[in-house]
């Protein structure tokens, strides 16, 4: 049996070939369009047909084969080892593809039956496709075949478990829908419809950007489907989308070839007014780069890498041509007007450049142990041993500077650093400039530097920055309504609640305990402040009848000191009398404390005045009542009673009623003092400021001593209402008591539920009315009589039961 490789079949597959002692394969998509061919798995297929020469890609090819000879001619790179390249035609079809790679390692077509099977190319630089380049990757990769692309994007290649041997000179879709998403954000466009290509490069390029921009909030209207293969029917019902849809800014992340039937047929319907937002694979393609697309695609924007002019290469380019069938062989092309022969603009063009050099180092460094530049006598490895894993393993490991001063290396994931440059559609001259207006940098810590040149860009729409919404901003005090079934950027915009404010956020926000909304509701205004004031009708009314009631009190006092010798003033008991009017007086100053804001003194004040005031008034009523009820039982022969309680029992029953309640402040004030408070549940946009209690038991208890002694005043005065005399006093203190107890016993559940500084008005009420009752019901008969009645201010009047 004879040893060796037999070669069982091959592709038919025109290449571009030159023989070296180290080979590497290159497949670029020379035409664009495969033409579809039945097969009958009857005999062997025919020769794959291709279409449609793309003149752009052809450069690619040149490129690469003028890296090779510039690399043959450099003594510091690869010294005495020939360098060799075979390319072929992908087709842009990954089944071709697949048969170029394939073709590629199989090896030549002739081998010596005692050879052994090395693969025929070192290294591959391949594709531009990013499905192309899943075909090759996945297929190679398990044998280590280093593979480097020049133009395939998707970030799905970055798997380093799946396509192990896979390099790339151009950064991954991953940076690139960063950098899309950065652009996005910093127009801030929110409504957005994207069309992508129905392939790897579309779907993940798409996926990927869709995941970034909706971190900041912004919604994908729609996605579009397109493919240079779909028919006609395809392409209108992505044209239908893009003129039904609201959207103002479009991104197209799919390959020139896939986008031009699109294109022409969006120029063909006049759709304009669209900002477009372009993919690095067409943004700077040359053949939609004409005045009739700009009618419609003008203004677009997009990220491609950094552009370079490679000295040497127009030469290289410009080469006469010579051919049997053509050409005569004194042709020249330097004269030639083309963008095939424009070399300074140079960025796919620079990636495959920046390949080739970047195997031709790794080769370097495995052949020489060294890298290039540094001193290299001798090989220290066969090129013959040459594995594709040891060109993987050394060109992981590549590191240099080219002669354009930029750093070619490749990270973990066989990535390059990222780099754009911000690209714009401008028409000068007649024809379409690809503009550079800013750039996206990645940092050394991680993070993206996004910076813009915004006054040159030139928008199809104008001047003026579009506009993409689908549904305006809300305007400072509405917020954001999510409409049932559609995306949130799409809303209507309701009033903030009350209590609320939205100003530069979308939500509504409360104000703080203190603040209230402005009419717009988009500023926190300081609450409202309410307090009885003496400004106010309710403030002067009351400030009037406590001062009025206090002048009637200084007056009556007056009155008895005047009159202090005759028969009334002695009969009513003079001493207690003034005690009482003097009682009566302070209480009806004790109103003026709970007027005005209200302060830690004043809150202290006003209830343990009120308290001790009242207290003091109803003690000497008390005295008075006690003092009626003994003169009644004098008047039983043989009853001591009123002997014995003359003006020094008096005194003791006033200050000692009076004391408990001095004892109950004082316990008040020093375990739960009352203290000013600000109260918000009577009303959403203003703070009633009253004086909280401070223990609500203190409060009821000073109260409730109060009315335990008016009532046991009633019970006695109430006893002594039959007394002979016409001067029956215990009428007037019975009648004062029952004035005094209706007017507190009604105070109690108003007091409860009044809001407010009404609260504070109520409790003002029960203090002067139940004072002028008690002035009134007890003083006014007496007055009446001194006054306006003397001829009755005699002792017989006063005795008128008795008889001479």
């Amino acid at each position: 049996m004879e040893s060796g490789c037999e070669l069982f079949g091959r592709f038919e597959m025109p290449s571009l070939f030159k023989e070296g002692r180290i080979m590497i394969g290159g497949i670029f998509p020379v035409f664009n369009k495969e033409i579809a061919t039945t097969s009958s798995f009857v005999r062997e297929p025919g020769k794959v047909i291709c279409a449609g020469l793309d003149l752009r890609v052809f450069r690619w090819t040149q490129v690469m084969i003028f890296a090779v000879e510039e690399i043959n001619k450099n003594s510091t790179i690869l010294p005495n080892i020939s360098l060799g390249y075979r390319i072929l035609n992908s087709c842009a079809s990954p089944t071709n593809t697949l048969r170029a790679a394939l073709t590629l390692a199989g090896g030549i077509e002739k081998k010596e039956s005692n050879s052994s099977c090395p693969p025929a190319i070192s290294a591959l630089i391949a594709e531009s496709g990013s499905t192309q380049s899943l075909a090759v990757a996945g297929t190679l990769g398990p044998f280590r075949v280093p593979i480097v692309s020049y133009f395939s994007t998707c970030a799905c290649l970055s798997d380093r478990e799946k396509y192990p041997s896979f390099f790339r000179t151009i950064p991954s879709d991953y940076f690139q829908a960063k950098a899309l998403a950065a652009l996005i954000r910093h127009f801030g466009w929110q409504w957005i419809g994207a069309i992508q290509s129905d392939n790897d490069y579309g779907r993940n390029g798409v996926l990927a950007f869709t995941e970034e921009v909706k971190k900041f909030g912004v919604c994908v209207a729609f996605v579009g489907t397109v493919l240079r293969t779909y028919s006609m029917d395809k392409i209108l019902d992505v044209v239908e989308m893009i003129k039904q849809s609201t959207v103002k800014v479009i991104l197209a992340f799919v390959p020139e070839g896939d986008l031009y039937p699109l294109m022409k047929e969006v120029v063909k319907q006049n759709i304009t007014g669209i900002q477009w937002i372009a993919s690095e694979a067409w943004i700077t393609a040359a053949r939609p780069s004409t005045p009739e697309m700009y009618r419609a695609f003008g203004g677009a924007l997009g990220f491609v890498v950094q552009k370079v002019e490679i000295p040497n290469l127009k030469p290289f380019l410009t080469i006469t041509v010579k051919t049997k069938k053509f050409c005569t062989g004194n042709e020249t092309l330097e004269n030639f007007q083309d963008v095939f022969f424009d070399v300074t603009h140079l960025r796919v063009s620079y990636n495959v450049y920046n390949a080739v050099y970047a195997v031709a180092h790794a080769l370097h460094h495995l052949l020489f142990c060294k890298k290039p530049g540094e001193k290299a006598e001798k090989l220290c490895f066969n090129i013959s041993e040459i594995q594709p894993k040891q060109v993987t393993d050394h060109l992981q490991r590549v590191r240099f500077r080219n002669q354009f001063e930029d750093d070619v290396f490749f990270d973990e994931n066989g990535d390059p650093p990222a780099a754009y440059e911000l690209i714009n559609w401008q028409l000068k001259d007649g024809q379409v400039q690809h503009v550079t207006l800013g750039h996206f940098l990645s940092t050394a810590s991680g993070e993206y530097k996004l910076s813009i040149h915004e006054d040159d860009i030139v928008w199809r729409t104008g001047k003026k920055v579009p506009s993409s919404l689908c549904s305006n901003v809300c305007t400072a005090g509405t917020r954001k309504a999510q409409i049932k079934g559609k995306p949130v950027c799409c809303f209507d915009c309701i009033p903030c609640a009350e209590g609320t404010i939205a100003n530069i956020s979308a939500d509504c926000t409360p104000c703080t305990k203190e603040f209230w909304p402005n009419e717009r509701k988009d500023e926190c205004i300081p609450k409202a402040k309410e307090f009885l004031s003496y400004h106010e009708p309710m403030g002067i009314a009351i400030t009037v009848v406590s001062l009025l009631g206090a002048t009637l009190s200084l007056a009556i006092i007056m009155v008895f000191v005047r009159y202090g010798g005759t028969p009334v003033v002695k009969a009513s008991n003079s001493e207690l009398s003034c005690f009482l009017l003097f009682s009566l007086f302070l209480c009806f100053l004790c109103p003026l404390t709970f007027i005005s804001r209200p302060t830690v003194w004043t809150c202290m004040l006003r209830h343990t005045a009120f308290g001790v005031t009242f207290a003091l008034c109803i003690s000497c009523v008390l005295g008075k009542t006690i003092v009626v009820v003994t003169a009644f039982k004098a008047t039983f022969p043989g009853n001591m009673v009123a002997g014995k309680f003359g003006p020094t029992q008096q005194r003791i029953i006033v200050f000692s009623c009076t004391l408990v309640q001095i004892v109950i402040c004082i316990l008040w004030l020093n375990l739960n003092p009352p203290f000013p408070d600000m109260v918000f549940r009577y009303s959403n946009n203003k703070i009633v400021l009253e004086c909280n209690p401070g223990s609500e038991a203190a409060f009821y208890t000073v109260l409730g001593y109060i009315g335990i002694l008016a009532f046991i005043c009633l019970i006695l005065a109430f006893l002594a209402r039959k007394l002979p005399d016409n001067f029956n006093e215990a009428k007037c203190i019975t009648f004062s008591m029952l004035v005094f107890c209706a007017v507190w016993i009604t105070f109690i559940p108003v007091y409860i539920s009044s809001p407010g500084k009404f609260t504070v008005a109520v409790e003002t009420f029960a203090i002067l009315s139940s004072a002028l009752g008690l002035l009134i019901s007890i003083f006014a008969p007496k007055c009446y009589i001194i006054l306006l009645k003397p001829e009755k201010n005699t002792k017989k009047h006063v005795m008128g039961g008795k008889k001479p």
